[in-house]
């Protein structure tokens, strides 16, 4: 098989699964807005302080939309990739949200070098897109990259009563 019939399916896969990530990502950011509006408008309204409650909003938000997006990022856009049976749920959380941070530092680090030359709202979408990128990558091939079935054969040989005695 030639190279370039072999990258075809992959390609496609590829650029399916990044349509999918990006589908996640845009319900994400309609989690995170209805979540905030909903937390700053009726369930922290009792916080006094605008800032406070804005705060604690955000935070609301923000978490909820991450555990959304984990969800279904697991769920739709890697599902055929095979879970390690040993990695804790929450683990597996923290390792995603842990990309999604740097994800987060990246588009924060290049909006602020690209607005010295372009306006910011150019540099902020040029930085979006960059980390997307960024974020993809680092989610397929650490969080969600693929693990292969664990092989009986690697574990260790315990030995039962029943091959000490056959042995004497």
């Amino acid at each position: 098989m030639s190279g370039s019939a072999q990258q075809g399916p992959l390609a496609w896969i590829f650029k399916r699964r990044f349509m999918r990530f990006g589908t996640v990502g845009a319900s994400g950011v309609v989690v995170n807005l209805v979540v905030l509006y909903l937390c700053q408008e009726y369930l922290f309204s009792a916080i006094a302080s605008a800032s406070m409650r804005l705060n604690a909003s955000l935070a609301m938000s923000i978490l909820l939309s991450t555990v959304n997006n984990f969800y279904w990022n697991r769920a739709w856009t890697w599902h055929d990739r095979q879970q390690r049976p040993d990695k804790h749920l929450l683990l597996h959380f923290g390792q995603y949200a842990f990309a999604v941070w740097i994800g987060i530092a990246v588009q924060f680090i290049l909006t602020k070098m690209l607005v010295v030359h372009v306006h910011y709202l150019i540099a902020n979408a040029s930085a979006i897109v960059i980390a997307s990128v960024f974020n993809f990558v680092v989610n397929n091939y650490w969080t969600f990259r693929q693990h292969k079935p664990v092989d009986e054969m690697a574990l260790p040989i315990i030995p039962t009563v029943e091959d000490e005695a056959g042995q004497k």
